[in-house]
């Protein structure tokens, strides 16, 4: 059974990287009684993951957390540095990165932190890192201190790397946990705003001008975020983002009481959320990544106020953003691909192999159940959705790393 490229005629550079899928036959369970609407595409690249490992694997693994991104066609992530130890100095990050060369099954390149131990207070070793690391972030904290950021930028900029950040005012968030929105205020939860988010991104802008450093922000969910990066690109500053899947497609009139819910940014309200669109639409967003955030079904129990910030997504996105954003005709699959390949290796340096692709059905049907996931992690919002797009195939170097098990209910071919 041979595997269809793209027929679209606008895709031209997708074609450029897809191999010849011969190789998708030594894997016959999964294309076996499936539909003729087969795809393959380049493998997706998520510069943005939490693999928890070292310091937190009954979370996550680096083992479990690459097979979940194969499952989910994705060929390269990035490893954000909340870790235990903080990769915060070649030594520290050595042990990430035997873990790695031990156990990932795709390309798994690791961040190393802005500052010691992710405190924001002294610099860590870029210098030592920066030639074992694909950027520099303290994801997970907001570096608070303008004269820190300004010399990481100075720094990093001397190295040609990113600083890649998570913008996140602490003096702002006051206990909140959800957005300081309509549901806060009807469910009696304390909110947080959407200043604690744009006012680092503006802070930084500046920094930006200042020191001619590249710089990506992490998961923007604020329609301010958007109008102040769409400015900085048009003045020329060095900057691109990313949002993520759920904030795409969901709003804080999804939220329910239910740990599931509850991420750092939060969802944030519907005017929020057309501008993210908008911002896919205009280019203003360079990529989606997943902010793949794995926890322990008992932090996530606790309800939105007191569950552990996260969710998990690596295996979900290109299904939900297939789903609601393609077949619904808001952008084209090419867009799709800009989103979740072309722009993230681009910008972060990542070459495209051409023995690294994915095979989907996009005939097919599922609805998504947590419990057939390979992460660790099973908190999604997605849950019972009903989507379009089953993974068949990824494959890393020439090497079959996922191939779907025919086992699975939630497929019904349809």
């Amino acid at each position: 059974m041979g595997v269809e490229k793209m027929k679209n005629p606008q895709i031209k550079r997708m074609t450029d990287f897809l191999p010849s899928v011969d190789s998708a036959l030594f894997c016959p369970t999964a294309l076996s009684q499936c539909s003729d609407n087969l795809v393959a595409f380049p493998g997706f690249c998520d510069v943005h993951v939490h693999f928890r490992e070292p310091g937190f694997s009954y979370k996550e693994k680096i083992a479990t957390g690459s097979k979940a991104a194969a499952r989910g066609g994705y060929t390269t992530v990035c490893t954000m540095p909340n870790l235990n130890p903080v990769p915060d100095s070649a030594e520290h990050l050595r042990e990430q990165l035997d873990i790695i060369g031990r156990d990932a099954v795709i390309d798994v390149l690791p961040y190393g932190a802005i500052t010691v131990n992710e405190k924001g207070e002294e610099l860590a070793d870029l210098e030592g890192m920066a030639e074992n690391v694909v950027a520099f972030s303290d994801d997970g904290r907001g570096v608070q201190s303008e004269a820190v950021m300004r010399e990481a930028m100075k720094r990093a900029k001397a190295l040609g790397k990113l600083i890649v950040a998570h913008c996140e005012d602490n003096s702002l968030l006051h206990g909140g946990y959800i957005h300081d929105g309509a549901y806060a205020k009807a469910h009696g939860h304390r909110g947080i705003c959407s200043e604690s988010e744009w006012g680092p991104i503006k802070r930084d802008i500046e920094l930006c001008r200042e020191t001619g450093c590249g710089y990506h922000v992490c998961h923007i969910s604020t329609k301010e975020s958007v109008a102040l990066i769409r400015r900085a690109k048009a003045e020329g500053v060095d900057i691109t983002c990313e949002t993520a899947p759920h904030y795409l497609v969901m709003d804080d009139s999804d939220l329910q009481e239910n740990g599931r819910f509850k991420m750092n940014p939060p969802l944030r309200d519907k005017a929020d959320r057309e501008a993210l669109l908008q911002g896919i639409k205009d280019g203003t967003i360079d990529m989606i990544s997943t902010d793949h955030a794995p926890h322990s079904a008992e932090e996530k129990a606790r309800g939105l106020e007191k569950s552990a910030f996260g969710i998990v997504g690596i295996e979900t996105a290109f299904p939900v953003l297939y789903t609601k954003l393609v077949k619904t005709g808001f952008i084209s699959m090419e867009k799709l691909m800009d989103l979740l390949v072309f722009n993230a290796r681009r910008r972060f340096d990542i070459p495209i192999r051409e023995n690294d692709y994915t095979v989907w059905d996009l005939g097919r049907k599922f609805t998504v159940d947590p419990a057939e996931f390979l992460s660790m992690g099973k908190a999604t919002p997605f849950e019972g959705w009903r989507l379009n797009g089953v993974c068949l195939l990824t494959v890393k170097d020439g090497k079959v790393v996922y191939c779907r098990d025919e086992h699975s209910s939630s497929a019904d071919g349809q």
